[in-house]
């Protein structure tokens, strides 16, 4: 099981109210939130394995300079990512308790969590799943592993599992084809702006004939064979945009990730101590015992 930190941080954060708090007062909702996430996620799940995935860049230079405008919107005035004055100082509260309770976690420079979680999923010999709240993730979906998405989007209770045939259904795309369908039709939450004037419909039946991008370009190089005028006319006047934008969409799959990860879900605290304190200072007793609990009947 991999986890999009990031993404089930935030919902935690704007899923438990700001007036759970630690008792010198600090806001823990996103801790709390996030470490019953994980109970709930175990104790359903029973995952052998279990990695959460950190953005270590949340918007990679290579991704820029592709495409400017991505995730041009969520920059802060001051530079970083926009993100709430409460919910930044829970993030190494939350990074401390899951080393102390012995869940690995992982994070890549220069790159984003979806990286991290691509190759890790390329990597895993058995089935994955990989829980977010992230359509980008829906590219790497397969049913010959299988690899599928536990998609978080409408709450965590009875999460939807994507699959190929999910994807096919929801977007009338073949299965993997998500990333050249995010590519043709844009994503504002990114900042992608897409071809102009194609929108879901469109990308489907432009993937539906051609199944790729790469087979997209090639046939544009060619005669006209069956696409509206209107639609190739855009196709051509977006081409450079369809080649250079393709790093922003595609997760990679590959990064230098050490070759053995401790990632073995634990049974009990790595560091009991630690957990304790933690435990005590934050006011974490009970999300904490639940997902010892949880740890402890799931082996």
């Amino acid at each position: 099981m991999l986890l999009d930190s990031a993404s089930l941080y935030f919902r935690a954060f704007y899923g438990v109210p700001e007036t759970v708090v630690a008792p010198d007062g600090t806001p823990v909702n996103a801790v709390r939130g996030l470490v019953d996430m994980i109970a709930m996620l175990v104790g359903k799940y029973r995952p052998d394995r279990l990695v959460a995935c950190m953005d270590a860049d949340w918007r990679p230079a290579f991704r820029v300079a592709a495409v400017p405008s991505y995730k041009a919107h969520r920059v802060a005035p001051a530079g970083g990512e926009e993100v709430p004055d409460a919910l930044s100082p829970q993030v190494p509260i939350l990074t401390a308790v899951l080393e102390a309770i012995g869940i690995a976690t992982l994070g890549v420079i220069g790159h984003e969590a979806d990286d991290v979680i691509g190759t890790l999923a390329v990597r895993h010999q058995g089935p994955v799943d990989i829980v977010t709240g992230d359509r980008d993730l829906f590219q790497l979906v397969r049913d010959d592993k299988p690899v599928r998405v536990l998609y978080t989007a409408k709450g965590m209770r009875d999460l939807p599992s994507v699959d190929e045939a999910e994807v096919t259904k929801r977007y009338g795309i073949p299965g993997r084809s998500y990333a050249d369908f995010a590519l043709l039709r844009g994503d504002p939450s990114d900042g992608l702006p897409g071809v102009p004037g194609v929108g879901d419909k469109t990308a489907a039946g432009v993937l539906e004939r051609y199944g790729s991008i790469d087979a997209l370009l090639v046939a544009l190089d060619g005669p006209a064979d069956g696409l509206s005028p209107t639609v190739r006319a855009k196709l051509l006047a977006a081409r450079d945009y369809l080649v250079s934008a393709r790093p922003v969409v595609a997760v990679v799959c590959d990064l230098p990730v050490p070759a053995e990860l401790d990632d073995l879900l634990p049974t009990q605290a790595a560091d009991p101590a630690a957990l304790v304190a933690l435990s005590e200072r934050w006011g974490l007793d009970a999300p904490l015992n639940r997902l010892l609990a949880a740890l402890s009947r799931a082996r």
